[in-house]
């Protein structure tokens, strides 16, 4: 391979670094007293929601490439990382190798001695894509997956003979979240810089599962509050972020963070094909 070849190969496999700043819209929520909850859906299907006003807001979204980020300080850190799973909607696939992956990945990420991987969601904006592979719909509204209850109460759920012990010490909810096939073109993540969040903007939702009940946090607009996202994330390219955090010493504790749409994309870009994932992260 000739030099400008090799040189013209490592351009095209870095991403675009985007704008500084686009001016989006973000969908908030208006405490209006109402009752909050999500009724979960079957996977394929749309979840549906009630309670609550929708309070769409038109506010500046910063390229988070150009800065960085710690998850204790800001809530969440941006960093290249590669997988090595050929097939995310192979589900067997994920379990046997993603998730090893992630339990390494949030362990020295966030110094924990500990983690455990319980959940995964695959998202699409292409509702025959959803349908198909019976996975969920993109969340174009602010959100935090966690509440001051029920982070303790999923250590219960998941672990229930060592819960006790466990919930004496410091845990946290971490997630990861990355693309699973293309650069993200459409609906990419936006999230809120924690020191930005106020508890006041943190409103309960219940999310009604078939065999239980969650919480998890609906937020309210603020003008201070300070919002970031990552052009056109790619495969190798991962966000780790906090949903809970038992510590209450000033380390960021939430992470609001929706989906949104994204102005600046192209006529006919492809959909947004994405993957989620939740650890238990104990100290």
């Amino acid at each position: 391979m000739t030099q400008a070849v090799e040189r013209l190969a490592m351009q095209a496999s870095k991403p675009d670094v985007g704008p500084e700043a686009i001016d989006a819209t973000v969908n908030y929520i208006v405490d209006d007293g109402s009752k909050i909850f999500t009724e979960t859906g079957a996977p394929g299907n749309n979840d549906r929601r009630s309670g609550g006003k929708p309070d769409p807001r038109h506010v500046t979204l910063h390229n988070g490439r150009h800065r960085d980020f710690t998850l204790e300080r800001d809530g969440f850190h941006f960093i290249r990382h590669d997988t090595k799973v050929r097939d995310f909607f192979d589900a067997a696939e994920v379990r046997r190798i993603y998730y090893p992956e992630m339990e390494a990945l949030v362990k020295a990420e966030s110094g924990a001695t500990r983690v455990v991987v319980f959940d995964h969601t695959l998202r699409t904006a292409d509702d025959a894509a959803r349908e198909a592979h019976k996975i969920r719909e993109v969340v174009p509204r602010v959100h935090n997956d966690y509440t001051e209850w029920s982070g303790p109460q999923r250590v219960r759920d998941l672990l229930p003979n060592e819960a006790d012990d466990l919930l004496r010490r410091r845990f946290s909810i971490v997630q990861v979240w990355r693309p699973i096939r293309y650069p993200v073109e459409t609906f990419p993540l936006a999230i809120c810089d924690a020191r930005t969040l106020s508890p006041q903007n943190l409103v309960i939702s219940e999310r009604r599962y078939p065999d239980r009940v969650g919480q998890t946090y609906s937020i309210t607009y603020d003008p201070d509050q300070v919002w970031y996202w990552f052009p056109h994330m790619r495969r190798d390219e991962a966000l780790v972020f906090k949903t809970y955090e038992s510590l209450k010493d000033g380390r960021a504790r939430w992470t609001a963070h929706t989906a949104f749409h994204d102005p600046t994309a192209a006529a006919g870009a492809r959909p947004r094909e994405s993957i989620e994932i939740r650890t238990l992260a104990f100290f």
